[in-house]
This record gives structure tokens, sequence and C-alpha cells, in this order.
């Protein structure tokens, strides 16, 4: 009998050590081979778990989350209505050595993905960042260095798996990246740096692999109301991770490589980036 795993949370998706901690609501030897399966790194964030949640309305069989809190994430899935199989597993962020084994693992207990989700990060403000430069360089290696080298790793992953006679690929790498990536503000020029990295690598990335079957899908959500924004105030085009989470897997049916989240974000920001100054202070 194998080892009991149990799911849980974990908001920016980082990972402690691997122990027989981690849940499962099935035994290891009973995965099926051909599970259609969805895996969220970073699984504690509400955006990852909202398109968990809409890909499982769509037909996905079993969901592997994976981040630091695994009994958290393990509620969190099922408080947003994931009545699928559930596996959790140790995922941290800041330690990129550790991601091919941890992506090796969930892909050995979800079968065939569909999916995988990069949805850690960390937002933090300016003045603490200012402040204190470690917590920026930490900012950045949780949002961009663990992001590159997850999604690396996990595009990896799809590439060995059959392509889908329908679809004609392996999988799909989901990237959240962010609106914040398109021009820098004052308030949050820290984290949009990370995400204008992590942005221009994915839409590389995408690139790179499309001949290898896997499709990348680069997310630009504008504010998300969630866990990650809780206290803070939309001032322009506000929406929530179910809507994203929406978006996002309506676009998977197509073939571009960016879905802005709402879609008339893309034409806002056309605006923004050739607008004065002091007009987008204003904004």
């Amino acid at each position: 009998m194998g080892r009991d795993h149990r799911p849980a949370t974990a908001p920016d998706g980082s990972q402690t050590e691997r122990s027989d901690e981690a849940s499962r609501s099935v035994l290891p030897n009973e995965t099926p081979a051909d599970t259609r399966a969805v895996v969220i790194l970073g699984g504690g964030s509400d955006i990852g778990i909202a398109i968990a949640a809409e890909l499982v309305a769509r037909g996905a069989e079993t969901v592997v989350l994976a981040g630091r809190n695994l009994e958290q994430m393990r509620e969190q899935a099922l408080e947003a209505g994931i009545g699928v199989r559930i596996e959790t597993l140790p995922f941290d962020a800041r330690h990129p050595e550790g991601h091919v084994g941890v992506i090796e693992e969930a892909f050995t207990l979800a079968g065939e993905v569909q999916a995988v989700v990069v949805a850690f990060g960390v937002l933090g403000d300016t003045e603490s960042y200012e402040a204190n430069p470690a917590l920026a360089g930490g900012a950045a290696v949780t949002n961009f260095a663990g992001a590159v080298s997850a999604s690396l790793a996990a595009t990896r992953a799809l590439a060995r798996q059959q392509p889908d006679p329908h679809t004609k690929t392996s999988g799909a790498l989901i990237v959240l990246s962010s609106v914040a990536a398109v021009r820098p503000r004052p308030s949050n020029y820290v984290y949009g740096a990370t995400k204008a990295g992590l942005d221009f690598f994915a839409r590389g990335l995408a690139a790179s692999v499309r001949e290898r079957g896997v499709r990348v899908l680069v997310v630009r959500p504008g504010f998300v109301e969630s866990k990650m924004t809780r206290g803070m105030r939309s001032r322009l085009l506000g929406t929530t991770p179910d809507r994203v989470a929406h978006d996002v897997v309506e676009h998977l049916e197509g073939k571009t490589t960016v879905c802005w989240s709402p879609g008339v974000l893309r034409w806002v920001t056309i605006l923004l980036r050739i607008a004065p100054g002091f007009v987008v202070k204003r904004l």
C-alpha cells in the first residue's frame, strides 16, 4: 500500500520537506493511467483553484495541488466545489532545485495531464521593498526565477505525453502574468517588473515548444478580488477569480498566446502605453 497523501493550500506555491503529510483521496496504485488531470503549482492561489474548478466542470477528473499548506489547499478546493480526486504535493517556488522532482511526481500521480497552471506569486508593496531590499529580491526569486524553472520542468513533462487527436497538443501550460507587466507604476513596480520578465519568458517559451505539441497560454488579469489583494480597492476594471478562470479556459480552445481578463484590458493597455505619464497617474 502506498503513502498516505492528503490535499491542502499554498498562497504563493512554496515547498516544504517532502513527507507522508501529503494527502490523497485514493491510493497511488489506484491512479488511472488515462485520467484527465490539471496540476496547479501554487495550489492555494484563488485564481489557480478557480481554473481547476472550471476545468473539472469541463471534464477534468483529477486535480493535483502543489504548494506549502497541504491541508488548507484541500479545504480550499473542496469549498470551491471540486468534487473529483484531489492530490496534494509540497512545492516551494523559492527552491528551483526541487521543481523537476515535484513535477515528475505530480505527473505520476495525475496520469494524463491536460494543463499545468503556474499560479504562485507574491505581491508585496513598494514601501516594504524599498525599506528592505532583500524582500524585493525574494519576490523576484519567487515570481520570476521560480516560475521559469517550474515552467521549463512542466513543458518538458507535457511534451512527453501523447498528443490529443482533436487538439493536436500534448497539454497546456497556463502562466499567470499580470496587466502590471505592461507599464511600470510607482505603486507596484517591483511586482510589475517580475511579471514583465515572466511574461516575456512565457511568450518565448510558447514559440519554442509549439512544435513539440505544448500549448502555452499567458494570462494577463487586471485587478482580481482575491486573498492576495484583500484590503485593496480596484479603481478600474476589477474582476474575480471565477471570471478569470472562465476567460482562461475559453482561450485554451483557441490559438492565441495571450489572454486578457477582462478582454477590454487589451485595448485599455494600448492606450496606457502611449498616454502621458500624468494621465496614467490619474487613472
